[in-house]
């Protein structure tokens, strides 16, 4: 059974790593004693070692203990047999070339479905969805496709924001741009605003958190979902 935890963003403005989750990861992994963590998103440019440094040191205040999936000579060995497995944030195009280099894509899909505890925030989340086609990120690299783990029977937008009305920036929006993905696509879109995330529960996909996300489906205008929803249906 799917038991996720797709979160649109790893930090709060103003606050620590992942310190807005603790609490609900320390219900998530509460079997885990050692996570897998998947650093290729590598933000900034950070290496592994000192991304998963990061993670270890937010880990730690649950008394998880954290493994970086480059320190394996075998990473599907240790997808294969992970506890828990966190995918963190970054850029996706940089992540879904790695996962497809190293043969790990459907390994990983295989793996979720069986129930092994996952957490995603930003790109780790886009990658929950059908495809990263509605990433935010810049394509720094070319991945071998844009299919990704299907966890979730839609696409992703995290970090979604609102357009600013006092803004005197006049460019395209977020929501200009889910619209252009919908001239070619048909798959639905969740704007998942920072502070939201997505509970996976078998085939139950319940938001969570403080803030409404945002649908976007193909020739309807879009429509706010308030937090607690049932996307379970949602396809």
């Amino acid at each position: 059974m799917k038991n996720l935890i797709i979160a649109s963003t790893s930090t709060l403005h103003d606050g620590e790593y992942l310190d807005y989750l603790l609490p609900e990861l320390a219900v998530h992994f509460k079997d885990v004693k050692t996570l897998i963590f998947i650093p290729y998103a590598r933000p900034s440019g950070i290496s592994h070692e000192a991304y998963t440094s990061k993670v270890s040191e937010a880990f730690a205040k649950i008394h998880i203990k954290v493994k970086g999936i480059h320190e394996f000579e075998n990473p599907a060995e240790a997808i294969q047999n992970a506890e828990g497995i966190f995918t963190g944030g970054g850029n996706t195009f940089l992540l879904v070339s790695q996962l497809y280099r190293y043969n790990l894509m459907s390994l990983l899909t295989e793996t979720l479905k069986k129930g092994t505890p996952y957490l995603g925030t930003s790109a780790g989340s886009n990658i929950t969805g059908l495809t990263m086609q509605t990433t935010n990120d810049m394509p720094i690299i070319y991945p071998p496709s844009f299919q990704t783990l299907g966890m979730v029977p839609f696409n992703l937008n995290p970090h979604y924001l609102d357009p600013d009305a006092n803004s005197k920036h006049m460019g395209e929006t977020r929501e200009t741009r889910i619209k252009e993905f919908h001239q070619f696509n048909s798959l639905p879109v969740l704007g998942l605003r920072e502070g939201s995330w997505l509970d996976v529960k078998g085939e139950k996909i319940i938001l969570k958190g403080d803030l409404q996300a945002r649908l976007f489906r193909q020739n309807q205008n879009p429509e706010e979902l308030p937090t607690g929803s049932d996307l379970s249906s949602l396809k």
